[in-house]
């Protein structure tokens, strides 16, 4: 009896999972930054120890949306962000069959991500916040962001469900 040993990852494979990486550094990053201002916030409110910073409140929601975005991208490469197991036990290329639905609706969505995200940019490409004078362009590129990097991870897991349903999958 012999055993398939998967071959090594591609260049493409490294890739993805370096960014994953990445992505996942930057979400604990973006958690831990974004302590500070809320802590600014909430001691500025409660005591005259430190002066009312303006600048927190619109710091602590970039950071917030950029945080929700990095989170459901690496949802998404984890396969734990827009799944739901509502079949009963499947055969394993019945189940691969399933996901790769699923994975169409996500694409749907990832679809009008970037698309609408674009668009969304666009239209904050020129202006400014109004406390912190930041350029609301930083804030509105997570959208499209978050899409094609769903693409990205979505192509990944294709590839994957459809060499189970076509029996060529490694065990």
């Amino acid at each position: 009896m012999s055993l398939s040993v998967a071959p090594p990852p591609g260049p493409w494979r490294r890739f993805t999972a370096a960014y994953a990486r990445m992505l996942t550094a930057l979400l604990a990053l973006s958690v831990a930054i974004l302590v500070v201002p809320v802590t600014l916030q909430i001691i500025s409110r409660y005591t005259a120890l430190i002066p009312s910073y303006i600048w927190t409140e619109e710091m602590a929601r970039f950071l917030f949306i950029w945080m929700i975005m990095i989170g459901a991208m690496v949802g998404v490469r984890e396969s734990a962000h827009f799944e739901v197991d509502v079949w009963p036990t499947l055969p394993r290329r019945g189940e691969a069959a399933v996901r790769i639905v699923a994975r169409l609706g996500v694409l749907a969505i990832a679809l009008v991500f970037v698309w609408g995200g674009i668009e969304f940019t666009r239209f904050a490409w020129y202006r400014t916040s109004e406390l912190a004078e930041l350029p609301l362009w930083l804030i509105h590129i997570a959208w499209p962001a978050a899409g094609i990097t769903w693409i990205v991870f979505l192509g990944e897991q294709f590839v994957d469900e459809v060499r189970v349903v076509l029996g060529r999958a490694t065990p």
